[in-house]
């Protein structure tokens, strides 16, 4: 009957799609049993409320009116066919025409047909508001991470445990923020048929009657929806952390990029035996503590709502035998009692939604809160950065070490870039180099120590003007999945597209040959698991990305910073790129990260780091004369670059060896 699909949807099961988190806490288990309060309650239903201008007024408003008038028609196919029941006996009898009949029944196909002929408009209307919502949603989300929070506050495990949770509840269909706007919607189909009812019943049996009705259907609606709020509420809060272990396991199972690893070291059996326990683990005590909450509570509620539902059909009985009603009252009667049981079920179009749905929103909320905060600690110049830097950058006693961190990366740091210039500074791995680079770009804050551009505090510059007159090359650059021009041209996203300036950064670069290769050029797709895509060499993509740093040079950035920016090259390719680029950038305040001493010898000067400190700087000729580290490790790589390629190519395994003392990987094995 059209009762039965109130809302136009179809049934699904109570459960979840969405995996809740990992495993409980003793602690958390014994707060699931607690009542909740209406506070909590209320609170997330105001929450949802409040994005419904996010959806569109006039979208909501349009889905409002057809989710009521989706409540409402089957109540006029129970009147109308209730009217038909009565009058059938008439009609036998010969006591009135077949006519009698006729109107009341097209009533009741009328209003089957428009509520069949309606119900596609609230899925195509909440598919509307959903995605307005869930687009807010992730562009907050994409703001506050990308944008607003400090690095040390990102990389915390409370933090990534958040934006995990974020980024499932924005892809899991069924429980986004938008999900849950349309889920509330749903809800006035619902409540509209047991209103309209619980007034047939009240009308037939009086007001008592109805109020009875009314009464065991919220009480049917508290006992699921409680259930739902304290499984949600608690549990989902205990298993975050094992939560995200447990998706990174399904993620990564299936992740075409551990495909060749995976099957050249058969882990396939491992991995999915330990994704297995690691499930086990995780639902066990999930499931234990749903059981706790909804066995014992869903015996009651189910007592309680068949009890006030068999009072209602008694005393309906009891009118009837007594002559009380007649046949069409007792339709009316005996139908309407049917809407309320079922307040008493799983509302598939919306319990999952309004009940989770609103968790990526409330997490995207703590979390710009949250770096609202520490960033308001952190950052909190408005000073200018026009024109800098002019005279130097300089770092005076600086010392940071990274949060959780056993060591001091940088300590007592003093070093002067002067405008105009290239420094290269050289040192092996772990010596502190990207570390500074990061706080010269104001992604961390140093601990000890400032650092001054042309005399002002860095932390006093505004910094997001500061860190557009950078222009920089991570040692761990991002592969944008996205077309050639595209990867360049994210040098400097706010300069108007420019196809003549994208092709003199690939020139500059050395990356020209490269793009004019593709089989699209600069339309081509960096990525192979695209249509008509490509993949590049690790060399190939280290150009791409040196063209995007020189492409924000290009747009006005006045310090360029280049993070070990020929890593992926050969020597003998890494030594000419240097030579040519420290020529290309000069007058340029140019920053040049190494651990190879024999690469940079062209630069204004050069620095040697290691400890945490500048050890030696000077010039490359004045490192040599001072027959210091630098000029040791500079002629232990020369040698081994003259005596012939293989040597050159295994110039970081030496480096290695140097850094690390101990027994070899032949020792080890002997």
């Amino acid at each position: 009957m059209p009762v039965e699909a109130a809302g136009g949807q179809t049934p699904q099961a109570a459960e979840p799609d969405r995996p809740p988190p990992g495993a409980a806490e003793a602690g958390g288990a014994t707060s699931l049993l607690r009542r909740p309060a209406w506070g909590p309650r209320l609170a997330r239903w105001r929450s949802i409320a409040s994005l419904l201008p996010v959806g569109g007024r006039a979208a909501v408003a349009a889905s409002v009116l057809v989710n009521l008038l989706i409540g409402l028609l089957p109540l006029g196919f129970v009147i109308g066919a209730s009217v038909m029941i009565e009058r059938v006996p008439l009609v036998a009898a010969g006591h009135a025409g077949w006519g009698t009949v006729l109107a009341p029944l097209l009533i009741s196909v009328a209003a089957l047909a428009l509520q069949n002929a309606l119900s596609p408009l609230p899925v195509a209307l909440g598919e509307l508001i959903t995605r307005r919502v869930d687009g807010e949603a992730a562009r907050r989300l994409m703001r506050a991470a990308l944008a607003d929070a400090p690095m040390e506050v990102l990389e915390q495990q409370d933090v990534l445990d958040l934006l995990a949770d974020a980024r499932q509840g924005l892809e899991d269909v069924q429980a986004t923020p938008g999900a849950a706007v349309t889920g509330m919607i749903s809800l006035v189909a619902r409540y509209a048929q047991l209103l309209g009812a619980v007034a047939i019943v009240a009308a037939v049996l009086g007001p008592l009657a109805g109020l009875i009705i009314l009464v065991t259907a919220l009480l049917g609606r508290w006992g699921q929806r409680g259930g739902l709020h304290r499984f949600a509420t608690h549990a989902f809060g205990i298993f975050r952390s094992a939560r995200r272990r447990l998706q990174y396991l399904w993620n990564t199972g299936s992740d075409a990029g551990m495909a060749k690893e995976m099957r050249l070291l058969a882990m396939l059996g491992w991995w999915a035996a330990r994704a297995g326990e690691e499930a086990d683990a995780f639902h066990r005590p999930l499931w234990a503590i749903r059981r706790r909450i909804y066995f014992v509570p869903f015996l009651v509620y189910t007592a309680l709502v068949l009890t006030g539902a068999v009072a209602i059909l008694a005393w309906t009985a009891e009118a009837g035998a007594g002559g009380h009603l007649s046949v069409l009252q007792l339709a009316l009667t005996v139908q309407a009692v049917l809407i309320p049981l079922r307040f008493g079920q799983f509302f598939p179009e919306s319990d999952v939604q309004t009940q989770f749905g609103m968790m990526a929103w409330d997490t995207v909320s703590e979390l710009e809160d949250r770096f609202r905060r520490e960033g308001g600690r952190q950052h909190t110049g408005a000073l200018p950065s026009t024109g800098l830097p002019r005279a130097s950058i300089r770092f005076e006693k600086v010392g940071f070490a990274y949060p959780g961190g056993r060591r001091r990366v940088l300590d007592g740091l003093d070093l002067e870039l002067p405008a105009g210039t290239s420094t290269a500074i050289v040192g092996f791995n772990g010596v502190g180099k990207t570390t500074l680079v990061k706080l010269l770009a104001g992604l961390y804050q140093p601990d000890a120590g400032r650092i001054l551009v042309d005399g002002t505090v860095l932390r006093d510059l505004e910094i997001r003007e500061w860190q557009r007159r950078l222009a920089v090359i991570f040692q761990d650059y991002v592969r944008y999945e996205l077309d050639a021009a595209t990867n360049v041209a994210l040098g400097a996203p706010g300069r108007a597209p420019d196809e003549a300036a994208i092709r003199h950064a690939l020139e500059w670069a050395g990356a020209a040959d490269v793009v004019d290769a593709l089989p699209g050029g600069l339309a081509t797709t960096l990525s192979a698991r695209y249509a008509g895509g490509t993949d590049l060499s690790g060399g190939q993509w280290q150009r791409v990305a040196l063209a995007r740093a020189l492409y924000a040079v290009g747009a006005g950035a006045s310090v360029l910073i280049l993070d070990e920016p020929t890593a992926q090259l050969d020597v003998r390719a890494e030594v000419a790129f240097f030579d040519r680029f420290l020529e290309l950038t000069r007058g340029l305040t140019a920053v040049i990260i190494s651990h190879r001493f024999s690469t940079v010898r062209r630069a204004d000067r050069i620095v040697v780091l290691e400890h945490g400190r500048v050890v030696e700087q000077g010039t490359h000729d004045e490192l040599l004369r001072a027959r210091g580290r630098y000029a040791e490790l500079f002629r232990l790589q020369a040698r081994r670059f003259e005596a012939g390629d293989e040597a050159a190519d295994d110039e970081d395994r030496a480096d290695d060896e140097a850094e690390l003392p101990g027994r070899s990987l032949a020792e080890e094995r002997r």
